[in-house]
């Protein structure tokens, strides 16, 4: 009798068990862990997600919140939790200006920051606990268009790192208490040519299987590393040679192992995730590398701009060594595919479905065939007359692209280019949304804005 009771009992432990752990992975699966969502892939399904808004008429908006401060940093989702970053300075006017332009002089702006973590209701927009990681006089200067709290944070569903370059980087659990932080130094991220140019730190934090993996690449020792989540202590330090980026990494898994897959310009390339051994390299594009390498269809896709190159490189996950083109090749055995001109500066491209859509700072957006390279579709977004920082997302077949000036178009997802509305929030969008269970969530200069059909 007592054996059948603890039977009955271990059976009633075991199916608890197995409801909460489910419970936990769907959580996972429809949370937006960090910047662009899992693996930096952009894409959320499994909900209807509205085409239209109109925030005077709160048609499809669930709510309208004032965030403080000046960030780029995009919001994550966890549950019913959203976090996001911010820089609070003690001048009221801080300067942000928008637009194509090629000013490279950085403001100046000596007051006093506070960065900041903020934990918001998901359901209410109510801001649950606002903790302030660093108070002082920023350590580096910021480019015109750019902020002191561009890196975007990300989550484990227990924890939330924040990453605010030279002023650090910060985990706190979800009631707010921090458990750890790690000073990296002065990352001076500033044009490699004109050094006094300081544009501001920007990679974001990846978290994966119980560590945090930053890219640290700027003017003097740049580096590739991996923390440990539970203490932040340092697992591993891998010197790279390269100019200063301002990309997330992204890690994937290949094989039998998680490679930590880099953007660059002297370094493009992918770093064993328990070691920090490199696996390949490419040379070669733009020198001002902004945009994350995404995965699908068996490529990692990485693309950068400025000065003579704007290439986009297709590379397969399972390549070795130094994979660099030769002279006039377009492809070879590690990369399937690339074309030489016409790669993004400042967007990460979103490879959706059978096909990658690449959008130029100008508004010019590419679809290509995802597996060969080949050209579907270019056309324009807007008129030509303002920038595109912000990265596309994709859900229930929309594409969403922000533009800096806060027209917001979607385009309907695949091979002919359609474009379903165009949704004004009549202020600067930098910031890259999320998505989540049929919600996007956009970050404008101002606000935090939920919207949902």
């Amino acid at each position: 009798m007592i054996n059948r009771c603890f039977l009955v009992v271990f059976a009633l432990f075991c199916l608890l068990s197995a409801c909460i752990a489910g419970s936990s992975k769907e959580v996972q699966v429809q949370s937006w862990p960090g910047f662009r969502g899992r693996r930096a892939s952009g894409i959320a399904e499994g909900h209807p997600t509205p085409a239209t808004w109109d925030l005077e008429k709160s048609w499809n908006v669930l709510w309208k919140v004032p965030i403080p401060g000046l960030a780029h940093s995009s919001p994550i989702v966890w549950g019913d939790s959203i976090f996001v970053t911010t820089a609070l300075s003690e001048r009221p006017d801080q300067e942000l200006r928008v637009g194509l332009y090629g000013d490279i002089a950085p403001v100046a702006d000596d007051s006093i920051h506070r960065w900041c973590v903020l934990r918001i209701d998901r359901k209410t927009g109510e801001v649950l606990w606002e903790k302030t990681a660093h108070q002082g006089v920023p350590k580096i200067k910021r480019h015109p268009k750019s902020t002191h709290a561009n890196p975007s944070p990300a989550t484990d569903g227990r924890r939330v790192v924040a990453f605010f370059g030279s002023e650090g980087l910060y985990c706190f659990d979800f009631e707010g208490n921090l458990l750890w932080k790690v000073d990296l130094g002065v990352l001076d991220s500033a044009f490699f040519v004109a050094p006094a140019a300081q544009w501001g730190f920007a990679s974001s934090p990846v978290i994966e299987e119980n560590r945090v993996y930053v890219q640290i690449d700027v003017l003097g020792d740049s580096f590739v590393a991996a923390f440990s989540l539970d203490d932040g202590s340092e697992l591993w330090r891998t010197t790279r040679k390269d100019v200063p980026t301002w990309s997330t990494p992204t890690v994937q898994q290949v094989g039998q192992r998680s490679q930590v897959i880099v953007n660059g310009w002297k370094h493009i390339g992918a770093y064993d995730a328990s070691t920090g051994e490199e696996i390949w390299k490419l040379t070669g594009g733009g020198d001002i590398p902004v945009p994350t390498p995404v995965v699908g269809h068996g490529l990692v896709f990485i693309t950068n701009a400025h000065g003579p190159a704007s290439p986009i490189y297709a590379v397969r996950l399972e390549a070795q060594g130094d994979i660099s083109l030769n002279d006039g090749a377009s492809s070879n055995e590690s990369i399937a595919w690339s074309v030489a001109r016409g790669g993004a500066y400042m967007q990460t491209p979103l490879v959706y479905g059978d096909y990658l859509y690449n959008c130029r700072d100008n508004g010019v957006l590419s679809c290509y065939e995802a597996k060969t390279g080949k050209l579907i579709y270019q056309e324009r977004l807007g008129r030509g007359a303002g920038g595109f920082s912000a990265s596309p997302v994709a859900a229930d077949g929309k594409i969403y692209f922000s533009s800096e000036t806060g027209d917001v178009y979607v385009v309907r997802a695949g091979p002919a280019f359609e474009v379903l509305a165009v949704n004004s929030f009549d202020e600067v969008l930098m910031a890259t949304p999320a998505v989540s269970q049929g919600q996007l969530f956009f970050r404008t200069r101002g606000h935090l804005i939920a919207l949902g059909e």
